[in-house]
């Protein structure tokens, strides 16, 4: 089966879905270019091919750059690191989560919405990027000279985000999302929408609303965020900036009231766990049912 594409979202910027999660490349054919995030485990070969259909085969990237390091943004870095002998940067509060000093803040599935009962199923993974990390420093992108990052925590606490100001185009990581997976419709159907980033892993949901109302400000052109197919609409500022006042908190959940604590270390101090209104056994049944469903849906959909 041959690979799928890069897409072209704007110049020298693109897009590669892969599983749930998106990474993105910065640069043209033939010059030097950058991987924005890896993606789940699993997927270091359809990452490194699709990169050497657009920019030659023995091409390699200046660096791989995080917008964090949680395991659909981090699974693939180590193993294309390795095959492209560079290295991986991050922000200096991501660093203990991703050479496995401190697992993150557990989710949340208390806090309502589709991903957030599935969260119940993930496995907490952890990730040690070894000698291959490197701290980001300067506001620059490492190999990326005319891109900036903004600091963005909220959905995890080093989290940023990578702007390009002379086009306006802005790669969001999980600051905010472009479909809503608090929806099983919006789940199913990957319709654009901007959405709240995933909700179960938001630790810090004033930060999580301080972050989105700062990206608003830039006024984007192009968005391409971590879940969800990159938005270029023509009144995408109005719209982002309509859905930064509109942003706030759920009503429940075990980090509304108060956030998890983190430090260079990692975990400082969590809020106690709520109640799981949904017993595992309940739960585990429910999502083989709605799976079943979710299944049928899609090849409904393909008979069609």
């Amino acid at each position: 089966m041959p690979s799928r594409l890069i897409t072209r979202i704007a110049p020298d910027v693109g897009w590669l879905p892969v599983s749930f999660a998106n990474v993105y490349f910065i640069g043209r054919p033939g010059g030097k270019w950058v991987l924005i995030d890896a993606g789940l485990p699993g997927w270091a070969r359809e990452i490194f091919t699709a990169a050497e259909a657009r920019f030659g085969s023995g091409s390699r990237p200046e660096a791989i750059v995080l917008t964090h390091g949680r395991i659909d943004h981090a699974g693939s870095a180590l193993a294309l690191a390795e095959r492209w002998d560079v290295s991986i940067y991050a922000h200096r509060l991501e660093i203990p989560f991703l050479i496995g000093r401190s697992p993150y803040p557990p989710p949340d599935p208390t806090v309502g919405g589709a991903l957030a009962f599935l969260s119940r199923f993930f496995p907490r993974l952890s990730r040690d990027l070894g000698a291959r990390l490197r701290e980001l420093r300067t506001q620059k992108v490492p190999g990326a000279p005319n891109w900036v990052w903004f600091f963005t925590p909220g959905h995890s606490p080093g989290q940023v985000s990578f702007f390009r100001d002379s086009d306006r185009v802005l790669l969001a990581g999980d600051a905010f999302a472009t479909v809503n997976m608090d929806s099983w419709s919006g789940l199913l159907t990957g319709r654009r929408q901007l959405s709240r980033p995933p909700t179960p892993f938001i630790i810090d949901w004033q930060a999580a609303c301080a972050s989105v109302r700062e990206l608003a400000t830039l006024r984007p052109n192009v968005v391409g965020c971590g879940h969800g197919v990159p938005i270029s609409d023509s009144d995408l500022p109005e719209r982002l900036e309509q859905f930064a006042q509109r942003f706030c908190a759920p009503r429940r959940g075990r980090y509304v009231g108060r956030p998890a604590r983190t430090d260079e270390n990692g975990i400082v101090d969590l809020p106690p766990a709520p109640l799981d209104p949904v017993p595992f056994a309940t739960a585990a049944a429910l999502f083989c049912v709605g799976f079943a469903l979710g299944a049928g849906y899609l090849d409904e959909k393909k008979r069609k």
